[in-house]
């Protein structure tokens, strides 16, 4: 009988710590790409643009899926973008996750028209043309 009290405080021990546990999204990299085509400063789609990926950047972990396509609003120079997250995330770890892609896709493909970063649990993709994933 000495033993049932000992079972049950190890289980509710590692139940706790099963709870509290917290992890951190894999953020290595697998791929960037590039489009050839290139924007300059002060182009229409550079509007169009900040528009899209803030929106995959903070409707993204919001999706229970973890998916988001969407379009700008500005019909002179539209912007796509799609957004996905590994399922087992948290919804903040979707939105680092996101973030580091972001950085990459950015820092590897400067005022390009088109680009994508693939990271292991999270990837984001904007394009001047309607695409599907």
């Amino acid at each position: 009988m000495v033993l049932l009290p000992k079972v049950a405080v190890i289980i509710v021990t590692v139940f706790w710590l099963s709870s509290s546990a917290t992890s951190v999204p894999n953020t290595n990299v697998t791929a960037a790409f590039c489009n050839v085509g290139v924007y300059s400063k002060g182009d229409p789609f550079g509007i169009s643009l900040e528009y899209v990926v803030e929106e995959l950047e903070t409707v993204t972990p919001t999706r229970k899926s973890y998916d988001y396509f969407n379009v700008s609003p500005y019909p002179n120079a539209f912007a796509y973008g799609h957004a996905t997250c590994n399922q087992n995330l948290t919804g903040s770890d979707c939105t680092s996750c996101l973030g580091a892609a972001k950085t990459t896709m950015f820092g590897s493909c400067q005022s390009r028209i088109g680009a994508r970063a693939l990271l292991h649990d999270c990837t984001i993709r904007y394009e001047q043309y309607p695409f599907a994933d």
